[in-house]
């Protein structure tokens, strides 16, 4: 391992950004490492390393753990072809003779692991070697029509589609293979036993996934119509509740907290400005795409749930908090989505989770401790109650929001006191007059 002494001391001259084949040189020109026939593509890897915003030291770690594979299957007599047919990586790394404590040994392991199963995906996308072969059983056929069912006949998005199947395939081993075979008792004894304990809102997702599955197995006729009906309504009260929101003065507040310098204030200013101004959904802003905002019509095409698509009038604020990001902050690379990791490797906001997280952190920064949840879809319920209490009709709230009924809009009526103080009536006194 002395030839990680030998590469920083090397750097300490200097490198610089979009010169990663100087670390090729320096393992070349040392006599332990010199893998033949695999220098491009070290220095391949090395550039897509640096193309993705790793930092320089972190890039030599990476190559030299990578060299040091190539290396070892050398001396084993092995190709890059026999890497994807056998775990090439395991017997490398269960070999590694590493000095110090036991805990610190499998530590390093573990980074050199990392390392080394990146420089195998870089491999494998420029087919020097085969995709592994999964060795995890297939879905049984009736999961796979029934995710095709779920993909094209209902429209739903690809995570709903993915917590359908994964409930689903929780429950099969209670219910059974055979469908034929379910009736009315069983598919309800089933169902009570894996709801048993959950919290309300659990227990509906799961009740609803069943329910979606029976009725895709009903249509196809490999079960017998009707055993939706047989599920249990799950107690939770539809619209029961008030919204939650923050007030105006909160809400301003939150944007203040967003400052206006570094790539990550930039990037949550606008993302909490579109949030409050248009009330998206996290996972909204997660797919945002560069071709999705037209700045000759100040319009933003929105693509919500149900694969409907609505285009938004872009608010100047918001436009110009993304437009200040998208030019002095966002990473200039071929990445089609608007919003980004602020920390290399640059990638796109991958879950609604990490959105929310991002609002989550917004609220700490503005000292808010009282609000009532920390997600975006606070952010997106303080939206429609700024517009309500800023004189728009409950129609325009729900087409902004796009909401596909008006009941669901209606919720957004109980925060509006003063109106509700015109039509309320006298309680009534003792001899029962008003």
């Amino acid at each position: 391992m002395h030839n990680v002494a030998f590469l920083r001391t090397a750097q300490r001259g200097g490198p610089k950004r979009g010169h990663t084949w100087t670390f090729l040189n320096l393992l070349y020109d040392h006599a332990v490492l010199n893998p033949r026939g695999v220098g491009h593509h070290l220095e391949g890897f090395g550039t897509e390393l640096d193309s993705l915003g790793y930092a320089l030291l972190t890039i030599e770690e990476f190559l030299t753990s990578a060299t040091h594979f190539c290396v070892w299957l050398e001396a084993c007599g092995l190709s890059f072809a026999e890497v994807g047919q056998t775990d090439c990586c395991g017997v490398w790394i269960s070999s590694l003779q590493l000095s110090g404590e036991q805990k610190a040994e499998a530590c390093l392991a573990t980074l050199h692991d990392r390392r080394v199963q990146r420089f195998v995906v870089y491999l494998r996308k420029q087919g020097a070697i085969s995709a592994i072969t999964n060795s995890r059983p297939d879905d049984p056929y009736p999961l796979i029509s029934f995710r095709d069912w779920l993909l094209s006949r209902r429209g739903l998005a690809g995570r709903t589609v993915d917590r359908h199947l994964r409930l689903v395939t929780q429950m099969l081993p209670a219910l059974g293979t055979n469908s034929a075979t379910y009736n009315a008792a069983s598919v309800r004894r089933v169902i009570l036993a894996q709801i048993r304990g959950c919290r309300p809102a659990n227990a509906k997702t799961m009740v609803g996934a069943l329910r979606v599955y029976l009725r895709f197995l009903a249509t196809s006729g490999l079960c017998q119509a009707g055993l939706d009906h047989a599920l249990p309504c799950v107690a939770e009260w539809r619209l029961s509740s008030l919204p939650r929101y923050l007030n105006a003065a909160q809400a301003y507040c939150l944007i203040d907290s967003c400052e206006k310098n570094g790539p990550q204030g930039l990037r949550d200013r606008a993302i909490v400005l579109l949030l409050i101004r248009l009330g998206l959904r996290a996972g909204d802003i997660a797919g945002m795409c560069l071709g999705d905002i037209d700045w000759r019509e100040a319009t933003l095409l929105v693509r919500g749930k149900g694969r409907r698509d609505v285009c938004l009038p872009l608010p100047q604020d918001a436009g110009d908090a993304v437009l200040d990001y998208m030019e002095g902050a966002r990473p200039q690379i071929p990445i089609d989505r608007v919003f980004l990791c602020t920390r290399a490797p640059f990638r796109p906001l991958e879950s609604r989770s990490i959105v929310s997280g991002i609002v989550r952190a917004a609220l700490k920064r503005a000292g808010i401790k009282t609000a009532p949840t920390y997600g975006a879809n606070l952010l997106r319920h303080t939206a429609a109650t700024m517009m309500l209490r800023g004189g728009a009709t409950l129609h325009e709230i729900g087409t902004v929001l796009r909401h596909k009924s008006p009941d669901t809009t209606a919720h957004y009526a109980k925060v509006d006191v003063a109106a509700l103080q015109q039509i309320a009536q006298p309680w009534p006194n003792e001899e029962g007059k008003c």
